[in-house]
């Protein structure tokens, strides 16, 4: 089956449905995370990673702030799957129903990763940061006062879009599957990859060398994966590609074949008048 063609008008009235369903399940997921929140905040305040430091309100609105951040991210969470489904279906109608089929597994894995990003960053990354940053502040002889907004700020800086990062394998595993890119491309621009994976880490992290770095890692980690998934996501799309053009050729083949008899079929015809 040949992909579809659509206008860009279709396309356009197609994605204006997509997201019109990704707004409906997000508030409607906006209800769950409400009543969710208070009780991820005290497991967030009474969690290993927080058990030595007071966290303080400076402002009227810091506990309303916190409560909608956790409410949104939250929700967030929850359409994921719902998100990334939408997506897939609004990228595949160019695709070939095989793709179709093989990439449409790809969601759970996604989910999967997400939650498996989240909890690295929050579990071994957010420690590791954080202790290193109040051990500081002890050595220079500063006491250091931590509010919640900006304590929950940092986190959710840190541990959401650790996450997405971690959906690096999965996109790298589509693309290739789809022949978009190859691994020989990825170990091509391995050098650039990881230059854009350093600033991100500085993006992520206080701008100090050690927390960099400590992001870092697992992100160049994870670009090696990738390259490892990659080769089998091509390797995939080399054969299917393979079979769609013996298949093309044999399609062809039997035209052929129809219209020779078809010639000798007018020709019989003809003869016989």
């Amino acid at each position: 089956m040949n992909p579809k063609e659509q206008t860009v008008i279709e396309h356009m009235e197609e994605l204006r449905k997509r997201l019109f369903t990704v707004a409906i399940f997000f508030v409607m997921a906006l209800l769950g995370g409400f009543y969710l929140a208070k009780p991820i905040i005290k497991y967030i305040q009474n969690g290993e990673q927080a058990k030595n430091i007071t966290l303080h309100v400076f402002d009227v609105s810091a506990p309303l702030t916190v409560y909608l951040q956790v409410t949104v991210a939250v929700a967030f969470i929850f359409i994921s799957p719902i998100l990334l489904y939408q997506l897939w279906a609004f990228i595949t109608p160019g695709l070939y129903e095989e793709e179709r089929k093989a990439t449409l597994k790809y969601i759970p894995y996604a989910f999967v990763l997400f939650i498996g990003g989240m909890c690295f960053a929050y579990y071994v990354l957010f420690p590791f940061i954080l202790k290193f940053m109040v051990g500081l502040s002890e050595d220079i002889g500063i006491e250091q006062t931590i509010g919640i907004k900006e304590y929950f700020s940092f986190l959710f800086k840190l541990v959401i879009p650790f996450g997405l990062l971690f959906q690096l394998p999965v996109v790298t595993l589509f693309a290739s599957r789809i022949g978009l890119i190859n691994p020989t491309l990825m170990i091509k621009v391995r050098k650039y990859a990881y230059f854009v994976l350093i600033v991100i880490s500085v993006l992520l992290a206080p701008p100090d060398f050690v927390s960099n770095v400590i992001i870092a890692i697992p992100l160049f980690i994870l670009y090696e994966i990738s390259i490892m998934i990659s080769r089998i996501g091509y390797k995939k799309y080399q054969v299917a590609e393979a079979k769609r053009i013996k298949e093309q050729e044999e399609r062809e083949q039997e035209l052929k074949v129809e219209e020779l008899l078809a010639e000798q079929r007018r020709q019989i015809e003809e003869m016989q008048k």
